[in-house]
């Protein structure tokens, strides 16, 4: 029987492990915003050309990259918009101000309409091993995981970690991941308890990588459960993408998933996966979502969604950032009102580091799937807490609430 491989559970052990990094010295501070209407442009992809170095704007368009060396340029990239190189300002306190442009390109309807979708997805499958790194792989990673109840943050766990990725070639080599450093921040009210967790937490990029995994939608037996769209072309990195839409085609014993797929014209390499759980039967739902449903608990499944994006360097793709949201209304029996709920996880890939063997993560220092940040994640008010790090910078609303919860 499939598994979704988004899932929530109860909250057990955890584990902490140790790492160096290097002294990023130089600092970069700027605001992302569309160049027509002046809207801040959140998950901007911002990077130091001739690096590995990166980070992605927050909600707020707001972005810190830091670096061993200053920074001369900064290279930014989002879907729907051109690519934008911009020098950075001689003034170290002076804020960058980024406008980026929305692509614009012409098709006739004949390159729109012609390629049949599901032959371009099984061709984009079978080129999995071409368009995948040759060498093992270690990543610096940044995650973040917040809760809401209601519109009030009640939990908020950050972490740097590292991901050992092994090529494809070598099949008894696992993937793992280890935490460098973390903090968490939550409620201390009672009322504010929650049972249920976001599972996998620093090992999502092992766990979700959907593309080397082949998983969900990236399986062909899988694949033959979905209607396939063909949908008007987008540009990514300058790159023109088919688009690719998902629908639910069969009535399973599994919630199926809605979403879109991107895939480079040129290469046929996966450029972005957007997935949201179908929730037309919440039995189907609940039952994917919910590892176990504790006993006197109402859980109502509102939306469990998965995106993915991947970066060409080299010739070769890689995943550079994911996020899940979860959000759900559940309520104790006894109890007249129900509560919503909102979790976000989300990780970004700020550098790389090739190499061989010697990169893999040992086995006691990895993060195991079942365990639980939270647990062995200790409360840090310094200031200066990501100063060596690169990070998703709060927004302004995440900043209010973690000046809340420390206050509590």
């Amino acid at each position: 029987m499939r598994k979704s491989l988004l899932t929530l559970l109860l909250l057990i052990s955890g584990a902490v492990a140790s790492a160096q990094n290097d002294t990023l010295r130089f600092s970069v501070r700027g605001v992302v915003r569309d160049a027509d209407n002046g809207r801040p442009l959140a998950s901007v992809g911002v990077s130091i050309p001739g690096t590995q170095i990166a980070v992605i704007t927050n909600s707020d368009g707001t972005f810190v990259i830091k670096s061993p060396e200053q920074a001369k340029q900064l290279s930014f990239s989002l879907l729907g918009y051109r690519n934008l190189k911009q020098s950075v300002p001689e003034a170290n306190d002076k804020v960058m101000s980024v406008r980026m442009s929305r692509s614009s390109f012409t098709l006739d309807a004949a390159t729109v309409t012609t390629g049949d979708p599901r032959a371009i997805m099984l061709l984009a499958i079978q080129k999995i091993n071409e368009n995948a790194p040759d060498n093992p792989e270690l990543f610096d990673c940044f995650f973040r995981e917040t809760v809401q109840k209601r519109h009030r943050y009640i939990y908020v766990s950050e972490a740097v970690t590292r991901v050992y990725k092994s090529p494809l070639k070598d099949i008894f080599v696992p993937d793992r991941a280890a935490v460098v450093k973390s903090r968490l921040l939550t409620s201390p009210r009672a009322s504010d308890t929650l049972g249920v967790k976001v599972q996998g937490g620093p090992t999502m990029p092992v766990d979700l990588d959907l593309v080397k995994m082949r998983r969900l939608v990236l399986d062909e037996e899988e694949l033959k459960n979905y209607y396939l769209e063909m949908l008007l072309p987008e540009m990514i990195n300058d790159r023109m993408q088919f688009v690719i839409k998902l629908i639910p085609g069969v009535q399973d014993d599994i919630a199926l998933h809605n979403g879109l797929v991107y895939i480079d014209r040129e290469t046929l390499a996966f450029t972005r996966i957007d997935l949201s759980l179908d929730m037309s039967d919440p039995r189907l739902a609940t039952r994917a979502m919910l590892v176990r449903e504790p006993r006197g608990l109402h859980f109502r499944p509102k939306e469990m969604s998965l995106l993915l994006n991947y970066t060409n360097d080299g010739g070769k793709t890689r995943l550079s950032y994911l996020r899940t949201r979860f959000r759900f209304n559940c309520d104790w029996r006894k109890r007249l009102i129900a509560t919503d709920y909102t979790a976000v996880a989300e990780m970004v890939v700020t550098n790389r580091h090739e190499g061989g063997r010697e990169l893999q993560i040992p086995r006691d220092q990895a993060f195991k799937r079942s365990e639980s940040l939270a647990d062995k994640t200790f409360f840090y008010i310094d200031p200066d807490f990501w100063a060596d790090y690169n990070i998703i910078e709060p927004s302004t609303s995440l900043e209010h609430a973690i000046g809340r919860l420390k206050k509590d």
